[in-house]
């Protein structure tokens, strides 16, 4: 890995491989990657959106592959970690960015308490964000033992770390991401791999469009928010980059909070007004 002093963020000649692409932080971390020299497989199930991922990734110069599956699928996971690595030439990075929640046909999230919520919908997001996170680890272990430069990124969630009502699904398994990436970072440390998790706040896409689109629950989540503000995928992705890179070459077994404040004891509020709560009955 081509790094100096002076730019430990590069990735030159990196191989690596980001899930969940073909929009949001996931489109934005291949596009961050590409700039600091990486070399990209791509998966997602919209093969359509890849491409257009891809073609951003090419005009920074590097390659792109096309590496689509759904993960929901039982072998998919496997398959993608596999056809990245045949297609690149191995793996340096893995960054495991695909997530679900529970949707209705339309794509917009369902949102009800736990003792509402449907055992199906529970079982989907589990098979998905966790079940299938540990294959793609599986898998991805036999490649990234055999690099010098091996990094493997958990896209978690502030919800694996704080209370998130109505998402109690979605913030389980990404508490099981963090724990899972730690104990990789124990067990493969020896053998060079590092691995870390990503735990974004409310940021601003395709997934949070149903929050911030809608100003009144917009303006209560962000009264939460010490900055006051969404994330973009862009300040995302640069965290990301960090992770993969030699800038991080001593940072293992993390789990880095990008959230602008809302996991501060007492949640940073002193002072803060917040309006009533949209989801009051």
């Amino acid at each position: 890995m081509t790094a100096t002093p002076d730019d430990p963020f590069r990735l030159d000649g990196a191989r690596a491989l980001v899930t969940g692409a073909s929009r949001g932080i996931g489109r934005a971390t291949a596009v961050t990657l590409a700039r600091a020299g990486a070399d990209l497989a791509l998966s997602a199930r919209n093969q359509a959106a890849l491409k257009e991922t891809a073609a951003l990734v090419e005009d920074e110069g590097r390659t792109a592959v096309l590496v689509p599956g759904d993960l929901a699928e039982p072998g998919t996971a496997e398959a993608v970690v596999d056809a990245a690595a045949t297609a690149l030439g191995g793996l340096d990075v893995v960054i495991h960015n695909a997530g679900v929640l529970p949707a209705q046909d339309d794509g917009t999230p369902t949102l009800v308490p736990l003792q509402d919520s449907a055992q199906v919908d529970w079982d989907h997001v589990l098979a998905v964000n966790l079940n299938a996170t540990a294959a793609l680890c599986r898998r991805a272990h036999r490649h990234l033992t055999a690099s010098s430069r091996a990094s493997l990124v958990l896209m978690s969630s502030l919800a694996g770390v704080a209370g998130t009502p109505r998402m109690e699904a979605y913030g389980a398994s990404k508490a099981a991401q963090i724990a899972l990436a730690r104990s990789l970072a124990v067990g493969w440390a020896r053998e060079g791999i590092r691995v870390n998790a990503l735990c974004p706040g409310w940021t601003r896409t395709d997934m949070t469009s149903f929050a911030y689109s809608l100003e009144p629950l917009s303006e209560w989540l962000m009264a939460h928010v010490p900055l006051g503000r969404w994330a973009e995928p862009d300040e995302i992705a640069r965290a990301a980059l960090f992770l993969a890179s030699p800038a991080a070459s001593y940072l293992t077994g993390q789990a880095l909070v990008l959230d602008g404040g809302v996991s501060v004891p007492d949640g940073g509020l002193a002072g803060i007004s917040k309006p009533p709560s949209p989801f009051t009955d």
